[in-house]
């Protein structure tokens, strides 16, 4: 008899403790599912970085060396049923001036992005692209005596969209392949024949394949490394000359408001230059918050 009731209590308690792990299980499930969900998730920071050199009497020599640059990156993520909608500004400019040299350009850019998704299926969306580049002043290469300017305001000027599919894990990576992206190229009257647009024309319109990639991780604790990827294909004008751009920020929080910041640019465009381009920004910086707001 006794070992009867020995067996049905453990009996007893095993069922008793499946039933609670079954309970404690559907109970995580239910709080999981009523974590709600943000639709709107909105971003801006603004980066002040500042770097300085002065030389007196300096053996070794060196010249007296200010410089200066100011981005802005502002992030806009919108979800809502099976649509999302991902914008991104990306803009800076930065000045630096040399002793006998005056200030010259280290940094130009206005780059908008916005990204329309509908969902097909747990992360692939039909999409829709769009991306505005171009700059804010006259550059100048001062390579050749006396320089040379090679690009002004919306000169070039470049509007590329087009249908796709958007395979999107997170906020923080996605990967766009849109087929049929059209790009239009714009220059004023001084650089037509240039950037892939006809002697005497201002703007040329072109049909490609456009991949772009975002990843966004912390590698380590308080060091934050974002990649851009771009890369696009002409159909219509020699469709093996690939044009692709990308940048690595690498971000090391000193603390809220202090930040390391490098950035590595690589751009290789075959009807802006036949030459890989390539940029390097470092320095230690104001970083600043101005617009941060998420809406359930």
């Amino acid at each position: 008899m006794f070992h009867l009731n020995s067996n049905f209590k453990y009996l007893f308690l095993t069922l008793l403790l499946a039933f609670s792990i079954s309970v404690n299980s559907q109970q995580k499930k239910v709080e999981k599912k009523k974590v709600p969900v943000p639709k709107w998730k909105i971003h801006g920071r603004f980066t002040f970085l500042f770097n300085q050199s002065a030389f007196s009497n300096w053996a070794a020599g060196g010249q007296n060396t200010v410089a200066g640059n100011v981005s802005i990156n502002y992030d806009f993520n919108f979800k809502k049923n099976k649509w999302n909608w991902d914008s991104r500004l990306i803009t800076g400019y930065g000045l630096s001036y040399l002793t006998a040299k005056g200030y010259r350009k280290t940094n130009d850019r206005f780059e908008f992005n916005s990204l329309l998704g509908l969902k097909s299926s747990k992360y692939w969306f039909f999409s829709y692209f769009t991306n505005i580049k171009t700059q804010y002043t006259r550059g100048f290469d001062y390579s050749k005596t006396p320089e040379v300017s090679v690009s002004d305001f919306l000169s070039p000027a470049y509007l590329s969209f087009g249908p796709g599919m958007l395979w999107k894990k997170s906020d923080n990576l996605n990967i766009n392949i849109a087929p049929a992206t059209a790009r239009l190229t714009f220059v004023n009257d001084m650089f037509s024949g240039k950037f892939g647009v006809d002697e005497g024309k201002n703007s040329s319109l072109s049909l490609g394949f456009n991949l772009s990639g975002y990843y966004k991780t912390n590698i380590m604790t308080n060091v934050e490394l974002e990649n851009i990827l771009t890369v696009y294909s002409d159909y219509l004008n020699k469709p093996q000359n690939v044009d692709f751009e990308y940048q690595a920020n690498l971000r090391f929080k000193v603390n809220k408001s202090i930040k390391m910041h490098i950035t590595l640019h690589t751009i290789f465009d075959d009807n802006a230059s036949g030459r890989l381009q390539y940029r390097e920004l470092f320095g230690l910086g104001v970083n600043y918050s101005f617009h941060e707001k998420v809406t359930y």
